[in-house]
């Protein structure tokens, strides 16, 4: 029976559509019993080109889309003519064809949320270095650790004239060395190029934090916005972020059949469920219980207003700190471990994917309890001779 391959469209965010074959009857996936209708080139086009530019790229998009539908209907249809190798070669230079830009702007659109910007943020750079144009036969060893240099060497946008962080670099490069290993996963990619990538280590940065004595100052100081200060001391209390406290609802905030308060967070990619056990004090401070779907700390937005009146606050609590909202929750980490709360716990209770990440704040109470050891002096006089 022949096979017939059809190139359809799919529609994605931003008004572009993704190009996909279609196939008919279905094909089997990599030999086993298990079939499949549509192949995904990791190619879009735009829905309404808005310039020449789009309108020209829309069009050498569709001729490459093309090209590919007639070359994996070659492939299906006369199997005979070529050779088990020659099929695999033939594979690979198809796969070689498709864009490593698309493919990443299709895991972005995976990423909706707080990391959608993180993975925007890092494709601005990806296309300057790029020019926008990249397949995956140019992505090798060497353009990686090209590109790594580069994100060491880059202007920041927002900086003007001096460069990236260490640590946004490392942020950034990350984005790209997690799409070449979904790229591997899926088969696009021959080999594991992602392992054979080293890092742009992340650079240890100074972590403020308030001392259990400065928090009693700042919960007593004078606030010009009630409601950030609320939303600061529950940080303090809980560890949570500020993105987080921001989007809380009351349908989130749950009391359990003991008594203990939790927030409770669904995981989109599982439909699963994390619970964040809270102090009965943390549940305090949200105030009286609204509707399930009203956020819990309503009119709370990050502005430069709002960093302003923290600003205020901190000083009207006399602390000679530079505080901002993360400070808090690196307060908790340093607090609970003062507390001699376990490590793994606190790293848990504030979502680390690895306790190294953790131990950061180990280093600071380590720190801390060797200074107390100068504090204690005694005076012997005469007498102690």
């Amino acid at each position: 029976m022949i096979t017939k391959v059809t190139l359809r469209r799919k529609p994605i965010s931003k008004n572009r559509h993704s190009l996909y074959l279609d196939f008919y009857p279905a094909i089997i996936v990599n030999g086993d019993n298990r079939t499949t209708r549509r192949q995904f080139l990791g190619l879009y086009i735009h829905d309404k080109p808005a310039n020449p530019l789009e309108k020209q790229d829309n069009k050498q998009t569709l001729l490459l889309a093309e090209q590919i539908r007639q070359k994996r209907e070659n492939e299906l249809n006369k199997p005979e003519i070529y050779t088990a190798f020659e099929l695999e070669q033939l594979k690979a230079k198809e796969k070689g064809e498709l864009s490593f830009i698309g493919y990443y702007e299709q895991l972005m659109d995976r990423h909706q949320g707080k990391n959608y910007d993180v993975w925007l943020s890092a494709l601005f750079y990806l296309k300057e270095f790029t020019g926008g144009k990249l397949k995956f036969n140019e992505v090798n060893e060497r353009f990686c650790n090209d590109y790594r240099y580069y994100l060491l060497m880059a202007k920041s946008r927002r900086r003007g004239k001096r460069n990236l962080s260490q640590n946004t670099a490392h942020t950034y490069f990350n984005k790209f060395k997690a799409t070449l290993k979904q790229a591997f996963k899926d088969n696009i990619l021959s080999y594991d190029l992602n392992s054979k990538i080293p890092r742009i280590e992340e650079k240890e940065t100074n972590r403020n934090f308030l001392t259990a004595e400065e928090v009693n100052r700042l919960a007593n100081a004078e606030c010009p916005n009630y409601l950030l200060k609320k939303a600061s001391l529950f940080s303090i209390l809980t560890g949570l972020r500020y993105s987080d406290i921001e989007k809380l609802k009351w349908k989130e905030v749950v009391k359990n059949s003991e008594g203990e308060y939790l927030i409770q967070f669904s995981q989109k990619k599982t439909e699963g469920r994390e619970y964040h056990p809270i102090s009965k004090q943390a549940y305090e401070l949200l105030g009286d219980e609204k509707s399930p779907n009203e956020t819990v700390f309503e009119g709370l937005k990050y502005s430069a207003h709002l960093n302003n009146q923290l600003l205020k606050w901190v000083m009207n609590a006399g602390i000679q700190k530079h505080i901002t909202f993360h400070c808090f929750r690196h307060t908790y980490a340093v607090l609970q471990l003062e507390g001699e709360t376990s490590i793994y716990t606190v790293s848990k209770m504030l979502g680390h994917k690895n306790v190294k990440t953790t131990q950061v704040y180990s280093k600071i109470v380590n720190e801390s309890k060797r200074r107390t050891t100068d504090k204690i002096v005694i005076d012997f006089g005469d007498g102690g001779k």
